[in-house]
């Protein structure tokens, strides 16, 4: 028993090292050291673990329970990002928004168009638009064909942040300026540089030679990727820091928390669903694994009130994401 107490505990340390590799990607870029990044990507299952071996330190009645429980606590913001349970806010909502990626309506456009249209939003930033998806009676910015914009509000002003050269950046960026009671603020829509999986590339056999391969072309594929948006982020960066406005981000960042891209992007703004949203962050839900890959931030004088990723529409491979927002402050 003391052998296998012994293991259970070099293992737990050893999961305990690699949740902290993940705090650094606030620190390390993926073009410096990648494979923290990469280790975000397996943290529901590295905390789980985690939290098993705490159990089991638990019923076995022994001291260092409380050492782990203690270390464990650095990790509730992290779950936060991933599960949250926030109370109900006492702020009344006065904007609505949804982000959503809609796989260009190839699955159903028009289910997408009576899904918006009858959303009655604010405003609305779809990523791979297509031209398939309209929303009634709503302006539009329009400059890439991956990101539209549509508000019912006066836009004011637009740029691109990041324009794609479709050889060595497939990553889309757009600000809009939009004006809504009276005041200005910047809408930020995201779409990051995609990996570009296919199912069959990652599903494993367990024919260890192909199980193998497919692992080492996953990492071929993501290291390079984490690189790009290191990049990609410089230019959205610039439209959050040098605007006069309050700002609320939204889109597909083809990242998860906890990664370098999260920490960067969302550095001085604040996590809707961190704020208002309950339970499973989720909004890909190609893959039996939880990943959440689409975000709402917002500056820290825009109070979230409700964070909602609707799970009742499957006319893409993402979820929507909608926000409610009180901006009487």
């Amino acid at each position: 028993m003391k052998v296998f107490r012994l293991i259970i505990l070099v293992l737990h340390v050893g999961v305990l090292f690699l949740l902290l590799c993940t705090l650094l990607n606030a620190y390390v870029p993926p073009k410096i050291f990648p494979w923290f990044n990469l280790l975000s990507l397996g943290f529901p299952v590295l905390i789980v673990i985690y939290a098993v071996f705490t159990l089991f330190w638990l019923f076995s009645w022994k001291k260092r329970t409380f050492v782990f429980m203690l270390a464990g606590l650095i990790f509730m913001n992290p779950v936060q990002r991933w599960v949250n349970f926030s109370s109900d806010k006492k702020e009344t909502a006065d904007l609505k928004v949804i982000s959503f990626n809609v796989k260009a309506g190839l699955l159903g456009a028009s289910d997408i168009e009576k899904y918006l249209n009858d959303a009655n939003a604010d405003v609305v930033m779809l990523q791979e638009s297509g031209q398939k998806v309209a929303v009634k009676d709503m302006e539009v910015i329009d400059k890439n064909g991956i990101l539209k914009t549509f508000t019912k509000h006066k836009i004011i002003d637009s740029k691109e942040l990041i324009k794609s050269d479709y050889d060595s950046n497939n990553a889309y960026a757009s600000q809009v300026d939009i004006e809504i009671k009276g005041k200005i603020y910047r809408f930020i829509n995201v779409y990051l540089e995609p990996f570009k999986f296919e199912k069959g590339m990652i599903k494993m056999d367990g024919v260890k030679e192909d199980d193998e391969r497919k692992l080492k072309n996953i990492v071929k594929r993501l290291i390079p990727v984490f690189k790009k948006h290191q990049d990609q982020i410089k230019g959205i960066k610039e439209g959050i820091e040098n605007s006069p406005y309050p700002v609320i981000l939204m889109g597909d960042l083809n990242s998860v928390p906890n990664s370098y891209e999260y920490y960067h992007l969302s550095d001085g703004l604040q996590d809707a669903f961190v704020k208002a949203g309950k339970g499973s962050g989720t909004s890909f839900h190609d893959y039996k694994f939880p990943i959440r890959i689409d975000y709402i931030f917002t500056s820290k004088t825009i109070q979230p009130v409700t964070y909602k990723v609707d799970r009742t529409l499957k006319r893409s491979d993402h979820y929507p994401v909608i926000g409610t927002f009180s901006l009487n402050n």
